[in-house]
């Protein structure tokens, strides 16, 4: 979301260029988190995840000493207007996020399941040891798996950057979002998270009509217990042998 405030809103490139400078800037960022925090603590879970916290943590105060962290003016729509569908009014940019999102998630199907380097992605996060001894570097694929991470929360930030106010606790919401998806779609399932983000988006929508969203917030939280207890490996995931 910073990168498409810089180079869009102060530095005046065009919106769409800024979107995609979002991806290799962000991936950079994404490979060092990897190289300096992921791979010295790859041994300790626990570790890993609070140094990963403690980075997140030190960011959000270096971006808030820069530029505040109060409410910053919104990044200004490119697209202004919006669509009437089905009685309900839908800005322009918010409707370019879903095909936005439909490129980015069958972009990275057909690299995980055609191109070399995402099977050998695929083949890591599988077996790490099996994929080794066929002659596949763990430290290239979880440096590859990071930079992926990294270029589409960049792009995520960026198409959002006009949506909602740019501050560095912007993606609270999205994060807890996000893990309730993986967890009930079931890891390492790109299907299943797009089943569960359907539902989610299902619960939440018909939870806010009736009641608020604090309660449709809870309605996610339950919604994954439950599945979690008819299934402990999410919707479309499956138990490693």
């Amino acid at each position: 979301a910073y990168v498409v405030y810089i180079l869009y809103a102060l530095g005046g490139m065009p919106f769409p260029a800024a979107v995609i400078m979002a991806f290799p800037i962000v991936a950079l960022f994404g490979i060092a988190t990897e190289r300096l925090i992921f791979r010295p603590t790859r041994g300790n879970v626990l570790a890993g995840f609070m140094a990963t916290a403690g980075v997140a943590f030190i960011l959000q105060v270096l971006v808030g000493q820069f530029w505040g962290v109060g409410l910053m003016r919104s990044v200004p729509t490119p697209y202004m207007g919006s669509a009437n569908i089905g009685g309900a009014f839908v800005s322009w940019q918010r409707l370019i996020i879903v095909p936005a999102t439909a490129l980015m998630v069958g972009g990275l199907w057909l690299f995980l399941h055609r191109a070399r380097a995402g099977k050998a992605l695929r083949a890591c996060a599988q077996d790490a040891e099996a994929a080794q001894l066929q002659g596949v570097s763990l430290n290239r694929m979880t440096a590859l798996a990071m930079a992926l991470s990294g270029g589409f929360a960049g792009i995520a930030g960026a198409l959002m950057a006009p949506v909602a106010p740019v501050t560095p606790y912007m993606g609270h919401s999205y994060v807890v979002t996000a893990f309730i998806v993986v967890i009930v779609g079931g890891m390492a399932s790109i299907e299943g998270a797009l089943l569960a983000s359907f539902l989610l988006g299902f619960i939440h929508t018909f939870v806010t009509t009736y009641y608020d969203a604090v309660v449709a917030s809870m309605a996610g939280v339950l919604f994954m217990a439950l599945v979690l207890i008819v299934k402990p490996t999410g919707l479309l995931g499956n138990v490693k042998a």
